[in-house]
């Protein structure tokens, strides 16, 4: 018989419920890549919004942003000026305000909406709720471009797209944070999450792109093709998410011997296994390590590392609990120990972020006096910095079973980093590019833990009892009061930044300063009770 070719020998290595959950991975990435990539086109566009033309020798203004339409796109006047190539009502001198408030009302309505779409998504099926809320950022993303088209000039019209827009993105991150905690166990976590939560970074930057491509021609469309692109997903998501492995009779991961158990099936170890010549047990019930959780209880393998538990000496027993257990309450999730001192943190981290997710562009253009194309494709590498930091973060925390501590060191080397980036970055193009991946790896990396595998390991709490309706809700607490940070800081931006930039930084370095600040606590108990992470990562130790 001839022999299998060598790819579908690598096919057929790995089990249907590998391949299911490598699928689930894949999609749910693209999934929240695609909201991110819808949110970037505010911070490219800024600069279109409210620019100057240039004055050639002859007197004759030049109009870069016009010039080029040919599908019969609004023709937009200079002001009296002559070199006023503002939108309205973003040509007014008061223009960084406004253009703030408009972060701030896509930001607040997402804070406020994020603390409910939790407690609604607990009640729902993840799929609908998912789709529903792609679909519509989709058509309010596009919306917003729309004013372009029909030469909308009332801030009024911008500001309530945003504040819908925010209200129906909050159906995301509780979504797909549940779905993928419902695929993987709490082995790796911190590792798999962090390189899962890249898809932040890599939305961002495809937004950056797609939007700068047509941000001086026609900026409608900047807003228009990413509104495509997360309502086209959206139909993806219906068409294609699996919430839970028990859908399609898959298991999440191995099963448990006894004295392993989370409320929603008990696991009974039938006998030893034997596998090694001699016929001795490698696996006894009590040799094993555990991650009792919900959705799924995962075993790992013994200390040689070479053999696993095999699923047809496992019995599995309905359980006491778990699927008749109510939803959690809000109240219930802020009793979860250190969800709100995460929640605090991620604040102020959140708060970071944001403002160089929505502000950086701007800033590029002012300090490196780029145009606004150049400045969106120079922001992206503050998002690849950011991909690094993230999987960093995972992996350090993974390692020494520390996520507060891993968050506190990052905290840390980033204020200082801020101010060293807010100081070079005016010397020149190479100094920029350089601090900003520094910059992204710092900032980026504790926001990306803490919203993924913190959450996920505090959504899944021995405190909870096997509860499996409470990992939505406890990551909408710690991703919404991330929200109130991310609305303050583009807001406190815009108000900063007439002043001069070097406010900026120092409002920068202060709100890091109070995210390591409210880690303390945690950070203590880590380093003085070793084991004792976020969510009790090891709950069962070796004998």
């Amino acid at each position: 018989m001839a022999p299998l070719p060598p790819g579908v020998r690598f096919i057929v290595s790995f089990s249907r419920d590998q391949w299911y959950r490598a699928f689930i991975f894949i999609l749910t990435f693209l999934l929240y890549a695609s909201f991110h990539l819808s949110r970037k086109p505010i911070s490219i566009v800024k600069g279109e919004l409210h620019r100057y033309c240039a004055t050639l020798h002859e007197g004759q203004v030049q109009f870069n942003s016009w010039n080029q339409k040919a599908n019969g796109a609004p023709h937009r006047q200079p002001a009296d000026n002559e070199t006023d190539c503002s939108w309205a009502p973003f040509d007014q001198d008061n223009y960084q305000q406004l253009l703030g408030a408009l972060d701030y009302s896509f930001l607040c309505a997402y804070a406020i909406g994020m603390y409910l779409s939790g407690i609604i998504g607990e009640r729902l099926p993840i799929r609908h709720y998912l789709t529903f809320g792609m679909l519509a950022s989709g058509a309010f993303t596009a919306l917003f471009g729309l004013g372009y088209f029909y030469n909308i000039h009332s801030l009024g019209f911008y500001v309530v797209t945003q504040i819908v827009n925010g209200l129906v993105q909050t159906t995301g991150w509780p979504s797909v944070v549940t779905c993928l905690s419902n695929w993987f166990g709490k082995g790796r976590r911190g590792l798999i999450m962090g390189v899962w939560n890249s898809h932040t970074s890599v939305g961002n930057i495809l937004g950056s792109l797609i939007a700068g491509y047509w941000v001086s021609t026609c900026w409608g469309l900047s807003f228009i093709v990413p509104g495509a692109i997360v309502a086209a997903m959206g139909i993806v998501c219906f068409l294609f998410l699996i919430e839970h492995p028990k859908d399609i009779a898959c298991f999440s991961s191995l099963a448990v011997p006894k004295g392993c158990e989370n409320g929603t099936h008990r696991f009974r170890l039938q006998k030893q296994i034997f596998t090694d010549d001699k016929n001795k047990p490698l696996v006894s019930r009590t040799s094993l390590r555990c991650f009792a959780e919900d959705p799924e209880l995962q075993c790992l393998l013994p200390s040689d590392g070479k053999h696993p538990v095999h699923q047809s000496h496992v019995v599995v027993l309905p359980g006491d609990g778990g699927g008749s257990m109510a939803a959690i309450s809000f109240t219930g999730a802020l009793r979860i120990p250190g969800v709100i001192e995460f929640s605090l943190c991620l604040l102020f981290a959140k708060l970071v972020s944001y403002t160089f997710l929505f502000w950086l562009p701007l800033y590029i253009t002012n300090v490196d006096h780029l145009d606004a194309r150049q400045a969106g494709e120079l922001s992206t590498l503050f998002d690849v910095g950011g991909i690094f930091g993230g999987i960093l973060a995972g992996v350090i925390s993974d390692r020494l079973e520390k996520r507060a501590s891993t968050c506190g060191l990052m905290l840390l080397l980033a204020a200082p980093t801020l101010y060293t980036f807010s100081t070079i970055s005016k010397m020149g193009l190479e100094a920029t590019v350089a601090m900003l991946l520094l910059s992204g790896a710092l900032v980026s990396g504790p926001y990306a833990l803490i919203t993924t595998a913190v959450s996920a390991d505090l959504g899944t709490h021995k405190s909870l009892k096997g509860n499996s309706h409470a990992l939505a809700t406890v990551t909408a607490i710690i991703d919404g009061t991330g929200s109130v940070g991310a609305a303050l800081g583009p807001l406190l931006a815009g108000l900063l930044s007439p002043s001069g930039w070097n406010n900026v930084f120092y409002m920068l370095m202060f709100a890091d300063a109070c995210a390591l600040l409210f880690l303390i606590r945690l950070i203590h108990k880590e380093l003085s009770c070793p084991g004792s992470a976020a969510g009790d990562q090891v709950l069962f130790k070796e004998h």
